[in-house]
C-alpha cells in the first residue's frame, strides 16, 4: 500500500447479523443508525459471502486466508492445528493485536486465539483457563480417536445446557460494553508503545441466541414482549418438538432486531471514541458478519442444516482510503479480507510461526485493496492441462441411494465439462481461483454441535430423526450474484436463479438452466481442487467403550470439570 495507508486495522464481527436487518442494507426499522451514517464512508458490499454458516470454520478462515477444508476446524475437530494465523504474522511484524469476544468458539481451546499479545473471553461455556493447556490437547484427542467421539459429544451436550443457562440475563450480550472498553484500553495502550500500529479484532454475540436485550431496545423493537415466553432454542424448533406461531416469529424477530440495535449503540460508541482520540482517519475499518439466521424460512431457526443466502450472503463494510464510499454488486468472499489485512498493513505474510505449518502470505488477487483484485484469469488457471481428477469416494452408497459408480460417473462428467470450459482448479494452489474471479464457495462439514442437541430435543419430544434428512448432511455450495449450487450428501442437490427467486423457493437442480450448469460445473472444479466431492453419506458412528485411552492427565482435567466420575 501506498505510505499515506492507515497504521491500525480495526476488525469487527458482528455475529449472526444478517444484512437485511440492518438499516444501510435498506431495512425499513431504524436498528443501526450508526452503521448508517458509518456506511457513507465506506465501500458498502451487497454480495459478500461467508465460508460457513457458523462461527468457528469461518473465524478459521478469516484468521488464516484457507477455506474451511484447508484448515480443517470444524465440529468434529474444533480447534486450528498446523496453521499460522494472521495475528501471529502480524504480531512477528512488529504490531500490537488484540482479540476481544464474547464468543465460545474464539478461545485458547479452539486455538482462534494464537498469536494475539492480548486476547480475553468475557463470554465462555468453559472457563479459558481450562481450555488452553491440558485440557486443550485432552479435547484434541477426544476428537481424534474415534473409541472417545463420544465423550467429546458428551462435553458438547453439557456445554450446550451452559450456554442456554448462562447465556440469559448476564450473558453474552451483557458483555459488549465490556468489550468496546476493553478495545479502547488495548489501542490507548498499543498507541503509547513504539509498536508499527494495532490490529483489533472484535467479536459481538448480541445477536446470536438466546435473545435478552437490554430493556431500552426491548422496548423499542419488541415492545410487550417477555424474551422468557418465547423460543429460545432453534433445536426445540428444527426437531419438530415445537411450534412457532406468526405472532411469536414476530417477537423473536423484534428481540433480534433490539439485540442489533445494541451492537450499534456499542460500535456507534467506539468509531466516537477513536474520531475523538484522532484515530480515525489513521484506521482501517472492516464490519461484517460471519454468518446470519433463520427465522422460519425454509422451515429452519438458526443457522444450521444449510446453506440458504441468509447465513451465507452477509454484511461487509470496509473503511478504507484506497476505497470509495460507494456500494458495490460485485460478489467478493469473507476469505479475502485476510488478504485485504495484509495489503493494508503492508505486509507479505507467508512465514510459517513453526516448522512445518502452513501460512498463506499476500496474494494482491484477494486483497479488495487491489487493482488486480479477483483478476484470477492467468496462464494456470485457464488451462485445463492443470486440473487433476480425483474421483474417489468417502463411502459404498451415493447420497441419493443409487452407486457410488453413478454418483462418480455424475462428477467426472461434471469435472470434464469444467476443464473444457476453463473451470479448472488443482491442489497445489487457492481451490477458489476458478473461472474468472466470479465464484464464492462454501462448506458445511458435519454438525456434530448442532445434532447433539437436536437428537436430545428429539428424543425427549419422542421423535425420531431421519438420518437422510439435512440435519446429517455435509454441503458444499458455489454462488454467483445470479446462480447458486449445493451438493448436499444425504438429500438431493439444490440450485436456485438468485437473481430471479432471491428466496430460493423454487430448486433447479434437475431443471435445463444455463446459469445454474456453469456454477455446478464451478463447484465440481473446486471439490476436485479440495479431494475429492463429498458425494456419499458419512456414517460415522461413534461410542464411549473406553476410557482407559485417554492419558492420565486428560483424565484428571476431565475429573476437575465434573465430566467424568
Amino acid at each position: 500500500m501506498s505510505a499515506d495507508a492507515p497504521d491500525n486495522v480495526l476488525f469487527v464481527v458482528m455475529d449472526t447479523v444478517r444484512k437485511d436487518h440492518l438499516t444501510p442494507y435498506g431495512y425499513e426499522k431504524p436498528t443501526t443508525p450508526g452503521l448508517a451514517d458509518f456506511a457513507e464512508e465506506a465501500t458498502v458490499f451487497e454480495q459478500a459471502v461467508a465460508p460457513a454458516p457458523w462461527t468457528l470454520p469461518v473465524h478459521a478462515s478469516l484468521f488464516t486466508g484457507l477455506y474451511p477444508h484447508q484448515h480443517g476446524a470444524d465440529q468434529e475437530n474444533p480447534y486450528l492445528d498446523g496453521t499460522t494465523t494472521l495475528a501471529q504474522t502480524l504480531s512477528a511484524e512488529g504490531y500490537d493485536t488484540a482479540c476481544y469476544s464474547s464468543n465460545a468458539w474464539i478461545t485458547p481451546y479452539t486455538r482462534l486465539t494464537d498469536g494475539f499479545d492480548d486476547q480475553d473471553n468475557f463470554f465462555e461455556v468453559m472457563p479459558g483457563d481450562f481450555l488452553s493447556g491440558p485440557l486443550a490437547k485432552a479435547w484434541q484427542t477426544l476428537n481424534d480417536n474415534e473409541t472417545l467421539r463420544a465423550v467429546a459429544d458428551k462435553l458438547v451436550s453439557l456445554g450446550n445446557t451452559a450456554h442456554e443457562l448462562l447465556a440469559g440475563g448476564e450473558g453474552a450480550d451483557s458483555k459488549t460494553p465490556a468489550v468496546v472498553d476493553r478495545t479502547q484500553e488495548f489501542i490507548t495502550e498499543s498507541e503509547a508503545s513504539d509498536s508499527e500500529g494495532f490490529f483489533a479484532f472484535v467479536n459481538l454475540m448480541d445477536a446470536h441466541l438466546p435473545y435478552h436485550p437490554p430493556e431500552e431496545y426491548a422496548e423499542e423493537f419488541a415492545p410487550g414482549v417477555d424474551s422468557a415466553d418465547i423460543c429460545q432454542n432453534s433445536k426445540e424448533y428444527n426437531s419438530g418438538a415445537r411450534d412457532i406461531d406468526d405472532e411469536e416469529w414476530d417477537a423473536i424477530r423484534g428481540l433480534y432486531d433490539a439485540e442489533i440495535a445494541h451492537i450499534d449503540a456499542e460500535l456507534t460508541r467506539l468509531f466516537d471514541w477513536l474520531k475523538a482520540e484522532d484515530l480515525w482517519d489513521d484506521t482501517a475499518v472492516v464490519v461484517c458478519a460471519d454468518h446470519g439466521e433463520l427465522h422460519g424460512e425454509h422451515d429452519l431457526y438458526g443457522h444450521e442444516f444449510c446453506l440458504y443466502d441468509p447465513l451465507i450472503n452477509v454484511p461487509l463494510l470496509i473503511k478504507h482510503p484506497a476505497l470509495d464510499a460507494e456500494r458495490r454488486e460485485d460478489q467478493v468472499e469473507l476469505l479475502d479480507t485476510y488478504h485485504t489485512v495484509l495489503d493494508s498493513l503492508g505486509v507479505a505474510g507467508g512465514d510459517p510461526a513453526e516448522d512445518g505449518e502452513t501460512a498463506v502470505g499476500l496474494d494482491t488477487t484477494r486483497s479488495l485493496l487491489s487493482a488486480d483484485y479477483r483478476d484470477f484469469a492467468s496462464p494456470e488457471s485457464a488451462d485445463p492441462a492443470t486440473a487433476e481428477a480425483d474421483t474417489d469416494t468417502d463411502t459404498p452408497v451415493a447420497s441419493d441411494g443409487g452407486t457410488v459408480e453413478d454418483a462418480t460417473a455424475a462428477r467426472e462428467g461434471a469435472i470434464e465439462t469444467a476443464m473444457r470450459s476453463g473451470l479448472t482448479g488443482t491442489r497445489d494452489r487457492d481451490p477458489g481461483k476458478i473461472g474468472t474471479g466470479e465464484y464464492a464457495f462454501v462448506e458445511y462439514s458435519r454438525p456434530v454441535v448442532e445434532l447433539k442437541q437436536l437428537e436430545e430435543k428429539a428424543s425427549d419430544a419422542g421423535i425420531t430423526l431421519p438420518e437422510d434428512s439435512r440435519f446429517y448432511s455435509r454441503m458444499r455450495a458455489a454462488r454467483r450474484t445470479d446462480a447458486k449450487y449445493v451438493r448436499i450428501d444425504r438429500i438431493p442437490d439444490e440450485a436456485y436463479r438468485i437473481d430471479q427467486d432471491p428466496d430460493e423457493t423454487e430448486n433447479l437442480a434437475d431443471a435445463d438452466d444455463a446459469a445454474i450448469a456453469e456454477v455446478e460445473r464451478a463447484l465440481a472444479a473446486f471439490e476436485d481442487a479440495a479431494g475429492g466431492a463429498w458425494v456419499g453419506a458419512d456414517d460415522g458412528e461413534v461410542t464411549d467403550d473406553s476410557l482407559s485411552e485417554m492419558d492420565d492427565e486428560a483424565q484428571e482435567r476431565l475429573r476437575d470439570l465434573g465430566y467424568m466420575e
